[in-house]
């Protein structure tokens, strides 16, 4: 019986370890030399190029929030869940959208991943005994072979994941577009 539960135990760690791998980045931001155009790009040199100033607002808005502590039902630095960090990135800009993960993967396009672009939702089912979208995540940049996306993990908080990922490739169900 200890053996089980030594089993069980070291599963459940070595799960919560691989779930909430994290990612950081640095954004840099650059103005051109005639002040009209602006260049992001972040610690791993690569550029990002938001599909409109809303996009980029609302990426940012959504950064803003890194580290803050998992709180179920919270939408401030004081604690975050998943669908409050989308909820609270997408008022930066005057959208209103669904509050819960679930009602979110209802509104928008919905995406093949290949079509993925920093601004989309990602809907993850976390919970295989019941299958439904109980997890949402903001992409905050793609590059050729991976999506980076900004979510609020249970473990570890908001933090910024990739869907390369074997948990979240593996809980993985749908893209959608807001925007």
């Amino acid at each position: 019986m200890q053996k089980v539960f030594k089993s069980l135990f070291l599963g459940f760690f070595i799960l919560s370890l691989i779930s909430c791998g994290s990612s950081r980045s640095k954004i840099i931001t650059t103005k051109s030399d005639d002040n009209r155009s602006e260049r992001v790009s972040d610690s791993r040199n690569t550029e990002i190029e938001p599909a409109n100033k809303k996009v980029y607002n609302i990426i940012s808005k959504a950064k803003t929030f890194e580290g803050t502590r998992y709180k179920y039902g919270g939408t401030t630095k004081r604690g975050m869940d998943c669908s409050g960090l989308i909820f609270t990135a997408f008022l930066e800009e005057d959208i209103a959208v669904p509050r819960t993960s679930r009602a979110m993967s209802l509104e928008g396009e919905r995406l093949y991943i290949k079509e993925v672009t920093p601004g989309d939702l990602l809907f993850f089912e976390t919970n295989k005994n019941r299958k439904v979208i109980n997890h949402v995540g903001l992409v905050v940049e793609k590059e050729r072979d991976n999506i980076y996306f900004i979510h609020s993990s249970t473990s570890r908080g908001v933090i910024i994941s990739s869907l390369s990922e074997p948990y979240w490739n593996d809980t993985f169900v749908m893209a959608r577009r807001i925007l």
